[in-house]
């Protein structure tokens, strides 16, 4: 294939544009925010798993409380019934005396179920305080994963801006240059990423090689139009004075 000497050296042009275009892709794909969302995501996973454990335990102290306080209401109303019975002083002096002793009986469950609501009362009150401090490392992570998407969001569209404009750049530029030579580089540069480069000094701008004698002396033997390719990566090779030829 052939083509002149400054058009290929516009396929340099090209080539910078869609190098520019690949970093940005590759910054798309790299953002920091991505592994941070993914750290949050799991922090936060964990932290609901947390949450729904310190819930459930105090839901269970909310139970067992509520059932201790209905235990406690029902000893102090057969306590108030005792002690109006005892109080009228009617019926035998058995079962009066009977009474008084169901109401110390009844006085130290009361005592045993209040000790008891009181020190879950306790408990239930440092499982409130374990679960608020949950709810506010929820509430503190929400707002970092918030303000990661958003500093995500942002650069994420300073990128698209930045595609769109490239785009615009190169789509005159290759529609200026050989359709023949133009799909000869985009194969080269689908294949291997890079589909022209600069022979600087013997030596490759593709693979970074340097050329052997031979192929230099066949490289200055062609016609300054042959679209040359290096024998190692198979990329164009655009000459200039700096080609070392």
């Amino acid at each position: 294939m052939k083509a002149d000497p400054k058009v290929q050296r516009r396929l340099l042009d090209l080539q910078a544009i869609d190098t520019n275009l690949a970093q940005l892709a590759h910054r798309r794909r790299t953002l920091p925010e991505h592994a941070e969302l993914d750290a949050l995501a799991r922090e936060l996973s964990a932290l609901e798993d947390e949450r729904v454990r310190a819930q459930v335990t105090v839901d269970d102290l909310d139970r067992d409380i509520a059932r201790l306080e209905k235990d406690v209401d029902q000893v102090r109303a057969r306590k108030t019934k005792d002690e109006d019975r005892l109080a009228a002083g009617t019926g035998p002096a058995r079962e009066l005396e009977a009474l008084q002793h169901e109401l110390v009986s009844l006085n130290r469950r009361q005592s045993d179920l209040e000790d008891a609501e009181l020190e879950l009362m306790q408990q239930r009150e440092d499982a409130q305080g374990v679960l608020d401090g949950i709810q506010r490392r929820l509430t503190e992570a929400r707002e970092r994963r918030a303000a990661t998407e958003q500093r995500r969001d942002d650069t994420l569209a300073e990128i698209a801006k930045e595609e769109e404009y490239k785009r615009t750049s190169r789509q005159p530029l290759a529609a200026d240059l050989p359709a023949e030579l133009v799909t000869l580089y985009d194969k080269i540069r689908a294949d291997t990423g890079l589909g022209a480069a600069l022979l600087t000094a013997g030596r490759c701008g593709g693979c970074r090689l340097e050329l052997s004698g031979m192929d230099l002396a066949r490289i200055r033997k062609s016609d300054p139009e042959e679209v040359v390719r290096c024998e190692d990566c198979r990329r164009i090779m655009v000459r200039t004075n700096e080609s070392g030829l």
